[in-house]
Formats: structure tokens, C-alpha cells, sequence
């Protein structure tokens, strides 16, 4: 393996994953199609590893930006402050639990029939359309800050992100339709699927990782460095998108995404189909 090749795949591919994360337009989609051109050369189990530790640095970046708002315990709030923190931690394990139970279940499953080009485009595609729609028929939101959304509505949202377990759905797609058809508003409806991914990615790391050292596989000196300077670009990068998706929906509806989602679709199927 060439360090120093390897390592600057790495690179692009930590900022696909930090811009794609966050971005309602599907990492996953983005994974395949930049793993075709940009192939690690290491056995497929480091790069399934590789695919899933390096969220954990998307993950960081939602840690650093959000940590007061997470913090239940910062000496800067007040005792209702508190409170409507722990709340609102709650809703989010509340929101957890059925993509957690599905994941656990039929995660196997799940990546050996629907990890391919065509699912994944067809998901691409119609969640785009779904966008187009849902942002075409937005009315005037009902829960426009985080005490104004139940327990009900975040399962409900919950129930959303297991539509992400399929590749190619998005796992910030399927929660902000989600929660954007339940009446939430367009930020509300961000920042709850940036905190849905706290557990929900932490969860699916150390779960990849376990079975990876389980299995009894090990990881060379090349690859922890290949995987520790993807994790790192992915964390810098994600603080920039998810600054850019905020500071975007203050003016803008998530229309864009949609049609890039439907664009992307297209040309999945066109590579793998009529031009490979």
C-alpha cells in the first residue's frame, strides 16, 4: 500500500463524508460513487471499518458546535435551562429507538441487498421528488423550538430514520422530511436530525467496530493512519457544513436539495448502467 497515495484518498474521501453527512443529499450515494474512482487498496472489512469510523468525526463536529445546547450539566444555565436540555435528550433517545432495533436486527441484511447502485439511486431520486413536494406544501410550521416538539412527534421522527437505514435514503433526509411533514420548521427540523446522529452514528460505529476485531481482524500501521487522517478531515469538514446548512436555511428551503438529489440519482444509474 503507497502511504502517501492512500492517505490523500483518504482526505477526499473524509471530505465527501463531512459535506455529505449533513447535507440531506445522501452519503452513502456520494461513498459508492467516490469509492469507484477512489478505491482504498485494502481488503474490503478496513474499508467497510473505514466507511463507518470516519462518521465518528462528523459526529465530533455536531459535539463541538452543539456542546453548551447538549450539556445538561453546564454551570451556564439555569435549573429550567437544565431541565429543557435533559428533555429534549430524552426526545432524542425516545427518536433512537426504532432505527436502533432495525439496525441491530438487519443491519447485515440490509447492506448486502440494498448496497447497490440501483436502490441507492432510486432512494436518491425519490426523496429529491419528496423535497420538491413537501417544500412546494410547507405551511406555517407548529413546532418552532425544541419544548414545542412531544415525545410523539420525535418517535414519530424516530420512525422517519429508519427509512435511512436503507443506502441512498439519507440519514439527515429521512429525518428532516420527516419532521418537516410533523409540523416542525425548517430549523428545528436540522438541528434534531444533527442530534438524532449523536447515538444513532456513535452507535453504528462501535457496533462496525466491534465485529471488525470480533471476526479477528487486525489493522496495519498504514491503515490506522489512512483511517485516523480520514476521521480528522471528515470532522473539520462537517463544522463547515453544518454552518453552511444552517446559515442556508435562514433564507433558503431545502428545493436545491432536492433537484441535486434527483441530478445525482440520474447519474448513478447512467455510470453504472450505460456507461461501465
Amino acid at each position: 500500500m503507497d502511504t502517501l497515495w492512500e492517505i490523500l484518498k483518504s482526505i477526499i474521501l473524509g471530505i465527501v463524508q463531512g459535506i455529505t453527512e449533513w447535507l440531506p443529499i445522501s452519503s452513502t450515494g456520494h461513498m459508492i460513487l467516490a469509492d469507484e474512482f477512489i478505491k482504498l487498496q485494502a481488503s474490503q472489512e478496513f474499508k467497510d471499518l473505514f466507511f463507518v469510523i470516519i462518521q465518528f468525526g462528523s459526529i465530533l463536529a455536531v459535539i463541538l458546535l452543539y456542546f453548551h445546547k447538549l450539556n445538561p450539566f453546564s454551570p451556564k444555565k439555569t435549573k429550567r435551562e437544565k431541565g429543557d436540555t435533559w428533555s429534549l435528550w430524552f426526545k432524542v433517545v425516545v427518536a433512537v429507538i426504532p432505527a436502533g432495533i432495525i439496525g441491530v436486527l438487519f443491519d447485515d441484511q440490509i447492506h448486502e441487498i440494498f448496497y447497490k447502485p440501483v436502490p441507492v439511486a432510486v432512494c436518491l431520486i425519490v426523496y429529491g421528488i419528496a423535497f420538491l413536494i413537501i417544500e412546494s406544501v410547507h405551511r406555517k410550521p407548529r413546532v418552532n423550538n425544541f419544548n414545542q416538539l412531544s415525545y410523539k412527534t420525535a418517535l414519530a421522527i424516530g420512525v422517519f430514520q429508519m427509512l435511512a437505514l436503507i443506502p441512498g435514503t439519507s440519514r439527515s433526509g429521512a429525518t428532516i422530511v420527516g419532521a418537516l411533514l410533523l409540523g416542525c420548521s425548517r430549523f428545528v427540523s436540522a438541528e434534531f436530525s444533527f442530534f438524532l446522529a449523536v447515538p444513532t452514528m456513535l452507535g453504528a460505529s462501535a457496533i462496525k467496530l466491534l465485529k471488525f476485531f470480533l471476526d479477528g481482524f487486525t489493522i496495519t500501521g498504514v491503515e490506522m493512519a489512512v483511517l485516523v487522517v480520514g476521521t480528522v478531515v471528515s470532522f473539520l469538514v462537517s463544522v463547515f457544513a453544518i454552518k453552511f446548512l444552517m446559515s442556508f436555511i435562514k433564507k433558503h428551503d431545502f428545493k436545491p436539495f432536492g433537484w441535486y438529489r434527483i441530478v445525482l440519482g440520474i447519474l448513478v444509474i447512467l455510470y453504472f448502467y450505460v456507461v461501465k
